[in-house]
């Protein structure tokens, strides 16, 4: 006995792709022009793209990535060896690595910002309770954590 699907293929017009992924029709259309994304589909008599539900998926991975803050070019890597199976699977293991790397270094800055944030808070509130002693400690620590801030290399 043989099954055949009943599901339909979805048509998706760009203003449809752009709402389900989150990526604007202009960023869309860029990715397609510079081979980040497969080239879509176009309508018979309008010319107009037309995203199937495949597309809808490469869309939201490759915004995924995006919203990690990989660069377009390693997006364009990803995308191509994502094509050739398992023959690229160190390479795209080693940009999701080095993704990893950058991220980890993000996420220490932006706790080291907080820390900042959180003594500025502190400083302030001494300031505000007439705690002078309590602030300059404070601020001594701010100062440091400046210093410790402006340590950290910039990706």
């Amino acid at each position: 006995m043989v099954v055949v699907s009943t599901r339909t293929r979805q048509a998706y017009t760009i203003r449809q792709a752009a709402a389900l992924t989150g990526l604007p029709a202009s960023t869309l259309r860029y990715y397609e022009s510079i081979g980040v994304t497969s080239p879509v589909s176009r309508g018979e008599s309008s010319g107009h793209r037309v995203y199937d539900d495949e597309d809808v998926d490469e869309l939201m991975w490759v915004a995924c990535l995006a919203a990690t803050g990989m660069s377009v070019s390693d997006m364009r890597r990803y995308v191509a060896n994502g094509r050739l199976g398992p023959s690229a699977a160190r390479e795209q293991v080693g940009l999701l690595a080095e993704r990893q790397r950058l991220l980890a270094l993000e996420a220490e800055q932006v706790a080291l910002r907080q820390r900042y944030v959180a003594l500025k808070i502190d400083y302030w509130n001494a300031v505000d309770a007439g705690d002078a002693t309590r602030a300059e400690l404070l601020s001594g620590e701010a100062r440091r954590l400046a210093d410790e801030l402006k340590q950290i290399p910039r990706q």
